[in-house]
C-alpha cells in the first residue's frame, strides 16, 4: 500500500501499520517508569524524567497514539484471585487458520496471552483457571472443539513470577 509519498506502508493483519516514530532516551525512561507503576501521575513522570508536565503529557499521548503503549492494567496474583491453575498450552493448527483460531482464543476469558510461534507447534497460549478440573474442561471442551486445532499439549505451571523492569 502506498503512503502518498512514494513509500510503502507495511500491511499488518489489522490494516496499514505506519512506521513507528523513533524513541529517545526520555521516551524509554517514561516507558520504564510506567511499566513499574502504571498509575504514576503526570507530575511524577515529568519530575523523574526532567521535563515539564506538558511535555510529559504530550509524550505519553504520542506513545499511546503510536501504539507503543497499548494500555494500562493491573498485574494480578492469579492464585489469590481464585485462579489456582495456570498452564501454557501449545496448539498445532490447520495451515493458514491463524486469524480464525486467534479470534476464537481472544473470546476465552481464561487466556491471558496468545502467540503465533515457530517450531514444533503453531500457537502458544497462557491460561489461568480456577483449578485442574476447569483446566481439563478448557482443553477438552473448548480448545479441542475448535475445528482448526489439530492437537494440543498442556504444560502445567508450578510457579510463576512476573519480571519487573530494573528500578
Amino acid at each position: 500500500m502506498a503512503d502518498g509519498s512514494g513509500g510503502h506502508v507495511p500491511e499488518g493483519p489489522e490494516g496499514p501499520d505506519p512506521a513507528a516514530r523513533p524513541l529517545d532516551a526520555i521516551d524509554r525512561d517514561i516507558l520504564q517508569m510506567l511499566q513499574r507503576d502504571g498509575r504514576a501521575s503526570i507530575r511524577s513522570v515529568a519530575e523523574r524524567v526532567h521535563v515539564s508536565r506538558a511535555n510529559a503529557y504530550a509524550r505519553i499521548n504520542r506513545l499511546i497514539e503510536d501504539g507503543v503503549i497499548r494500555g494500562f492494567g493491573a498485574r494480578i496474583n492469579h492464585e489469590r484471585a481464585g485462579q489456582g491453575a495456570s498452564a501454557y498450552i501449545t496448539l498445532k493448527i490447520v495451515q493458514n487458520s491463524w486469524r480464525t483460531v486467534r479470534d476464537q482464543l481472544r473470546r476465552m476469558p481464561e487466556a491471558s496471552h496468545i502467540a503465533l510461534v515457530s517450531g514444533d507447534f503453531d500457537v502458544l497460549i497462557l491460561v489461568h483457571t480456577r483449578d485442574n478440573r476447569a483446566l481439563r474442561e478448557l482443553v477438552l471442551t473448548k480448545l479441542q472443539a475448535i475445528p482448526e486445532v489439530l492437537s494440543t499439549r498442556t504444560l502445567l505451571v508450578f510457579e510463576e513470577e512476573d519480571l519487573e523492569p530494573d528500578a
